[in-house]
């Protein structure tokens, strides 16, 4: 038997050419590979249902390894849930509670959970003025505490502290140099010829006396 064919006969045999286009020292040789190739049983080759199932059967435990099962868990979409700690998120959302409380509700003012000390709104009309702030007992008269932001465009100032529960005396600094008493609360003589303001802070909220 040959062990090798003509790489010209192995292209007759795939097709590629005919027997006329060998030349003629090969032509025998390719007549001989063509019969052997007639001579082959073509006939399609049918496994049994035994052998098939076998086969699948063992396509499905390959497919259950673990590799795989981790593979498909990482890849399948899940719900994710963190559960937090509460003494974890605690200063969090205190911190979120302020917050909603002196954007969404400033006025009427609310006390806080503890109960000793109430969100006061002060608000003055300043037109023209290029900056305001409020001191008084409450900050040690510290004129730069707590500055008041513009409210609009028709010269209102106005800002939202945390004060203690108790009676406080105040005045708005205009511009820096400039004291003024709140006209909408009451006012006490300071000893130096000046009028402070007075606000009383109660857990129901602010009123003036």
């Amino acid at each position: 038997m040959k062990n090798a064919y003509h790489d010209l006969v192995k292209r007759l045999l795939d097709g590629e050419l005919t027997l006329a286009d060998l030349p003629p020292e090969l032509r025998a040789e390719g007549e001989a590979a063509l019969q052997l190739l007639g001579a082959l049983d073509r006939t399609p080759v049918t496994l049994s249902p035994v052998v098939n199932s076998r086969v699948m059967a063992m396509v499905r435990e390959r497919s259950r390894s673990r590799a795989r099962r981790a593979l498909r868990w990482l890849v399948t979409p899940r719900e994710v849930r963190f559960r937090l700690r509460p003494w974890l998120v605690g200063p969090a959302l205190a911190a979120a509670a302020v917050l909603v409380l002196l954007v969404a509700r400033p006025q009427p003012p609310v006390p806080t959970p503890a109960g000793n000390i109430v969100f006061v709104r002060f608000m003055l009309h300043a037109p023209g003025a290029k900056s305001v702030a409020v001191a008084g007992t409450f900050n040690q008269w510290d004129q730069n505490a707590a500055p008041l932001i513009p409210a609009g465009t028709d010269g209102v100032w106005t800002t939202t502290l945390a004060l203690p529960v108790g009676q406080h005396q105040y005045a708005f600094v205009v511009d820096g140099r400039r004291w003024v008493a709140d006209p909408a609360a009451p006012g006490v003589d300071d000893g130096f010829g000046r009028r402070n303001s007075v606000v009383a802070v109660t857990r129901q909220g602010a009123r003036t006396l």
